[in-house]
């Protein structure tokens, strides 16, 4: 087990490096580019010049590269064009509000999806299992900015219940949280159901399930302590995988809400061409994604004994 951990490090320590280079041949290996994004388009050459060599532009490129790699490292970015502050100060509160929203979504996915779907699992084609499912189709099928649109027409302009944006001007306000979880909550719900109702049924059709039934042992104890942790074991990986869908989906659901997180960040560098953040954007969402799914198969070897020892 300690080997594969080592080799799991190693591997994301790899992926991470080579995308790195990505990131940097993409925005940064072009330095004339880079100065024209920084200083703006009616920049002179004179002007651009002098602002690569005093940044260190005229040297090789892999000596930029480790250089621009040693500053990432330290979390310095550089400075936003947009923002004319350093990018770490902008990144790291919008990353954080982006935590709260999908940490609230989750917490209401997780328990929401997996007792549907369990339910649904544990009575294969019955009137219930049938509802979850069509009720899970219905939700997955409509996009985000279609759920937020139709949401926001009920709720904002319809009801007048909601505020329709989530700028959180006066502080944070549950209640203008409340649209853009519910859209992330409808969309995601019905997928995770329905790959914990395809886990549940397979598990309740072994042969394991059957000997413990015919045994006499009570339903209750069948389910909880034998097919449920079987169960459960494809929607966690599922569920770490979904982390890497909230960061997409909270970009349109944070632009159209105007809730000022990572989404919506990520939306405003690419707009007005804010290389450094830009930069910073791309390899936050790639660690987030490498990380997540690291940690979804060193979780799945931890619940799957099969893997764990062969």
């Amino acid at each position: 087990m300690v080997k594969f951990l080592v080799r799991r490090t190693l591997l994301m320590a790899a992926t991470m490096l080579a995308m790195s280079i990505t990131v940097f041949i993409m925005l940064e290996f072009s330095p004339g580019s880079v100065a024209t994004k920084v200083l703006g388009p009616y920049s002179t050459q004179e002007q651009r010049n002098l602002w690569l060599e005093a940044n260190g532009y005229f040297r090789p490129p892999h000596v930029r590269y480790l250089s621009w790699l040693g500053n990432v490292l330290q979390g310095d970015f550089g400075e936003s064009v947009r923002f004319k502050v350093p990018v770490a100060q902008v990144l790291w509160p919008r990353l954080g509000n982006t935590a709260i929203l999908g940490a609230t979504v989750m917490a209401l996915v997780i328990p929401l999806s997996l007792g549907l779907g369990v339910l649904a699992g544990m009575k294969e084609g019955s009137l219930l299992d049938r509802s979850i499912s069509t009720a899970s189709i219905l939700t997955t099928s409509v996009p985000e900015f279609a759920s937020a649109v139709m949401m926001a027409a009920v709720f904002v302009f319809w009801l007048g219940w909601l505020p329709g944006t989530s700028t959180m001007i006066d502080g944070f306000s549950l209640k203008e949280l409340i649209l853009p979880v519910s859209v992330l909550v409808i969309y995601d719900f019905g997928y995770v159901s329905r790959m914990t109702r395809a886990s549940m049924v397979e598990v309740m059709t072994s042969a394991y399930i059957r000997t413990a039934v015919l045994k006499g042992l009570p339903y209750r104890q069948v389910i909880l302590r034998h097919a449920l942790r079987n169960a459960l074991i494809a929607p966690f990986t599922v569920i770490m995988l979904q982390i890497n869908w909230l960061l997409s989906g909270v970009i349109v659901v944070e632009f159209y809400f105007a809730y000022k997180g990572f989404g919506g960040l990520l939306v405003e560098a690419i707009l007005n061409q804010d290389i450094f953040l830009i930069e910073a954007c791309a390899l936050v969402a790639l660690l987030l994604s490498v990380g997540t799914k690291n940690i979804a198969d060193i979780g799945y070897v931890y619940l799957n004994p099969r893997i764990r020892f062969s």
